[in-house]
């Protein structure tokens, strides 16, 4: 595990957004294929497709998945599907066979049967994960205390009463976020900085549900001076 603390959440933004565009080039050269990218909502996450720029043919190179969603309508401004168009998928013309999205409010019967259509759909592994930290140290939408957390089978999961508005959401487990090659946190805000000291401490995963992600190769934790702020000097 590797921590790199940036000044600030503008430094922030730009250091991930470098350091992925070499990542999926380099991932692009040595494995022959379309990189899978799995990305995560929240706004430094946002800040930081807002950063990305060409080549525009790297970027049209790569198939998108997403760690989490809001179960709500597939217009509805809480999407982090539709964040992340705004952000940079529209800007750089990604073809939509290479957007996987999961699965809208309405699109099917219920949420479970969203998850196993959206499970069916994945990969057997990612290259990289992006995540965030909620203040409550939840990842994806896997919060404390939730019994999603001991799910070992399935893939994708339905979330519901979730503690952070909208209530409905689906998300990726365990199982299937630590098949990553890589996991990298971004993380920024002094709000965040007690979840993030209590993931890198170690602390019981049902008390703070990102210390349970991992990579296979790589797990990196990119945070700003705020974040940064309760670990140990």
């Amino acid at each position: 595990m590797t921590v790199q603390i940036l000044e600030d959440r503008d430094a922030l933004a730009r250091a991930v957004a470098h350091r992925l565009t070499e990542r999926i080039d380099e991932l692009r050269r040595s494995t022959g294929r379309r990189p899978r990218l799995v990305l995560t909502g929240g706004t430094i996450a946002n800040e930081v497709l807002a950063q990305l720029v060409g080549p525009v043919s790297l970027w049209r190179d790569v198939d998108y998945y997403w760690g989490d969603e809001r179960y709500v309508p597939s217009d509805d401004d809480d999407r982090n599907e539709k964040q992340a168009r705004e952000a940079f998928l529209t800007r750089f013309e990604i073809p939509e066979d290479r957007i996987h999205p999961m699965p809208a409010a309405g699109e099917f019967a219920s949420k479970d049967d969203a998850a196993d259509a959206y499970a069916a759909q994945l990969p057997e592994s990612f290259d990289l994960v992006l995540l965030g930290v909620g203040p409550d140290a939840h990842v994806a939408s896997l919060f404390p205390g939730f019994p999603q957390l001991d799910e070992k089978e399935r893939r994708v999961v339905p979330v519901d009463d979730s503690p952070k508005p909208p209530p409905e959401r689906l998300s990726l487990t365990y199982p299937m976020l630590n098949s990553a090659t890589a996991v990298w946190f971004v993380v920024a805000g002094e709000d965040k900085a007690p979840a993030v000291a209590a993931a890198l401490s170690g602390a019981p995963v049902d008390e703070a549900p990102a210390a349970g992600v991992r990579g296979v190769e790589e797990t990196l934790w990119l945070l700003d001076t705020d974040s940064a702020s309760r670990l140990p000097r």
